[in-house]
């Protein structure tokens, strides 16, 4: 299960956005429904996977933000389901952050089949929260950027 760069990251919108990162899984049977199908809220934590592998491979550990008391938080969560997903299907799932300013960030992701077909598309809002006052950090790029032993999973490297 390792983790690959899938391509070069394109600016969104005019704002700063990093490479796509990747990480591959196999979907396994008992994440199915009854009709065979990869269960709805597997996607989600097929995403959070990708998500804390790519702060891992930043140098963010989770007990690093604990000890700093802040923590990622999910706002909101779209999910755009493609094509089905089958148990034995390998995918690769892709994770970009895109920052704006303000508090929060978008998180673009894309579920793909080994074939290249796009099964599903998450897009997320979010923040980090300040885990002793449970508000939502003013600068969550500074604050990730100085616990990353390299920011550049996270698209912070010209700042």
């Amino acid at each position: 299960m390792g983790a690959t760069v899938a391509g070069a990251g394109e600016p969104v919108g005019g704002v700063e956005t990093a490479e796509p990162f990747a990480v591959r899984v196999t979907v396994r049977g008992y994440e199915t429904d009854t009709q065979g199908h990869l269960n709805q809220s597997v996607y989600l934590q097929y995403a959070e996977h990708a998500r804390w592998s790519l702060l891992q491979a930043s140098g963010i550990r989770q007990s690093a933000m604990v000890d700093r008391r802040i923590g990622p938080v999910t706002l909101e969560t779209t999910i755009r389901y493609r094509r089905e997903l089958r148990a034995g299907d390998e995918v690769e799932v892709s994770c970009a952050f895109v920052w704006g300013e303000g508090r929060t960030f978008r998180i673009e992701q894309t579920v793909r089949k080994a074939d290249g077909t796009v099964a599903a598309e998450v897009s997320a809002v979010c923040g980090v929260l300040d885990l002793a006052e449970r508000t939502l950090l003013p600068d969550p790029r500074a604050a990730l950027r100085e616990l990353a032993e390299d920011p550049s999973p996270l698209g912070l490297t010209g700042q």
